[in-house]
């Protein structure tokens, strides 16, 4: 007989879980029958001691054994998924989806809202009169038949134990176990029933991961679930010390994305959309597309205006626009010696572009705009970026946030390309 005690004090010796351990504690846990505190303890001792890539991989199953998979129909064109741990103006998903549709592949991507200084995808696109984030199975599937992409929120039957689990990490410092997020991201996307997927793994000031060497970690972990589980997985390792492109908000970000979408828009943001398209193309073994060429010509456009019209949003409306704007000005003369994403996250966050829990609102017109790139020069007086909001109390805040964030010197800036390193592959 398995009990929650043993389950506990055989992590808590640093001694693996055995299949029928992790199988019996996740089901006990999602029915109720163990204890938010023993899930706790056991949570904290998996921080501490870790677990191997068997107990991982069976971590995951149990997780996906929870709930339902997604039986997404055969819609003539192969599936293919990304996932981002999220950043400070990352908007990619937004031009990423309709781009690698156009190229020929199908994207089923189920994605979530924002929590604290990292911006949500549904969040942004909700800003779009009209557009609706909850769809059906039938519905998701005739989308992704008639125009080859679809963003919308994930069902709650995917995964139950990884959202009733995460609850409780948040709320005992148990959140930065790499084991648990690795299983955590992997559950809902192998649930989710596509047949590839490309991960997108910052590291920065603005990211999840702080340093390098844990996202590496992070993503050699989701790489190797991927693997187990039989799902096509690559990994991307991607910068977040400084905010991607000159937005970081909702609406602002969606008109951000559809100039990238018309063949424009910030260098680092295309660049990035176009080194996961070719991963995900390269995944769906689709080999006779290029995606900078597709993105240039703004062919993707039209598949962007289809995917919103079919979810009821009207993609020519005006985007809302904040009532209130302040600007940010140098204090000296040189060059923007540093842009840090974790202060113009906070500053878009404090704007009302983000909530501090998930049953708050977000205004869908708060944000940032950036007005000059790293290492530009700046003179005196010149404005460097926009603070957006809808509630003028909130700017003094912003303004704090940015404080020591910002940073005007005698230059030069060290460059910050948006890719570290080589995709990572099983």
């Amino acid at each position: 007989m398995i009990r929650a005690v043993d389950v506990i004090r055989t992590k808590r010796e640093r001694e693996p879980l055995t299949d029928e351990q992790i199988d019996w504690v996740v089901a006990g846990f999602t029915r109720g029958d163990v204890a938010d505190e023993q899930m706790s303890a056991l949570a904290m001792a998996i921080l501490l001691n870790g677990m191997n890539a068997r107990e991982t991989a069976r971590w995951t199953a149990a997780m996906i054994a929870s709930g339902e998979r997604l039986a997404l129909p055969d819609v003539g064109r192969p599936l293919v998924d990304k996932h981002s741990t999220g950043g400070v103006g990352d908007k990619i998903t937004l031009p990423l989806a309709p781009l690698v549709a156009a190229c020929g592949a199908a994207v089923p991507q189920l994605s979530g809202r924002g929590l604290g200084h990292t911006g949500g995808t549904l969040d942004k696109l909700e800003s779009i009169p009209g557009w609706r984030a909850e769809l059906s199975l039938d519905e998701i599937g005739a989308q992704l038949s008639s125009v080859g992409a679809v963003i919308c929120a994930t069902t709650p039957t995917l995964a139950p134990a990884d959202r009733k689990l995460y609850a409780l990490r948040d709320v005992t410092g148990t959140v930065e176990s790499i084991p648990l997020i690795a299983s955590s991201i992997m559950s809902k996307k192998i649930a989710e029933g596509t047949t590839g997927l490309v991960l997108d793994v910052k590291s920065g000031s603005g990211a999840f991961m702080k340093t390098p060497e844990r996202a590496r970690a992070l993503a050699e972990a989701m790489v190797e679930i991927g693997g187990a589980h039989g799902l096509r997985t690559a990994a991307v390792l991607t910068d977040m010390s400084v905010p991607l492109g000159r937005t970081a908000g909702n609406a602002l970000e969606v008109a951000e994305s559809i100039e990238v979408l018309r063949g424009g828009g910030p260098t680092d943001v295309v660049e990035l959309t176009v080194a996961l398209a070719r991963e995900m193309l390269d995944l769906a073994g689709i080999t006779d597309a290029e995606p900078a060429e597709v993105l240039a010509s703004g062919a993707a456009y039209p598949v962007w205006e289809a995917m919103i019209a079919a979810q009821g949003g009207d993609p020519s409306a005006p985007l809302p626009v904040a009532s209130h704007v302040e600007e940010l000005r140098a204090d000296r003369s040189g060059v923007l010696e540093r842009c840090d994403a974790l202060a113009v996250g906070l500053a878009a966050w404090r704007l009302g572009a983000g909530r501090a829990r998930k049953d708050h609102a977000v205004q869908a017109a708060a944000g940032v705009r950036l007005l000059v790139d790293l290492g530009d020069e700046v003179t005196t007086g010149q404005p460097l970026l926009e603070m957006h909001t809808d509630t003028r109390d909130a700017v003094p805040a912003a303004r704090a946030a940015l404080d020591g964030g910002v940073v005007v010197g005698d230059g030069p800036a060290p460059p910050r390309p948006p890719l570290i390193g080589p995709t990572l592959r099983p």
